[in-house]
């Protein structure tokens, strides 16, 4: 393998710039993927508004939670009764893991909840691993399936 002398420094700036245009869309995520991520942030941001119709927005009509146990109705009355009963809610997640399949993507991500009156710290707290199903509607997407599992 015969190796070309860099001949002046535009050369080795070329190079570097190649390098960096390389590494930039090897380390960049699809456009799907980035948006899954943002719809699993304003559903954050919605329980911490405590505003659960701005959560179920992003779930499906035919939502199915917890092996079939929680529709979507039952999800909504699941949130509702927790941000009735806490005046601040915190949601903390961990990296969000996103695997894309066409037009579906599963979600893993773990989740901290905290509760509690609003003092200086929270009342509650629990840790949950949640695996979500989505599917693309247009441009955005929904979830479509959810498993949870308290951790701590």
């Amino acid at each position: 393998m015969r190796h070309l002398p860099l001949k002046n420094s535009a050369d080795m700036s070329r190079l570097f710039l190649v390098a960096l245009l390389l590494l930039c869309t090897a380390c960049s995520r699809t456009l799907d993927e980035q948006r899954v991520r943002e719809t699993v942030d304003a559903m954050r941001q919605a329980i911490v508004e405590h505003s659960p119709r701005a959560f179920l927005a992003h779930v499906s009509d035919d939502f199915i939670g917890n092996d079939a146990t929680i529709d979507k109705a039952a999800l909504g009355n699941l949130l509702r009764v927790e941000v009735l009963r806490n005046d601040q809610v915190g949601v903390m997640l961990g990296p969000i893991d996103v695997e894309l399949d066409g037009d579906r993507a599963t979600v893993r991500v773990a989740a901290t909840f905290t509760g509690g009156a609003g003092g200086l710290l929270p009342e509650r707290g629990s840790v949950y691993s949640i695996t979500s199903g989505w599917k693309r509607n247009g441009s955005d997407w929904v979830c479509i399936s959810a498993k949870w599992e308290q951790r701590l």
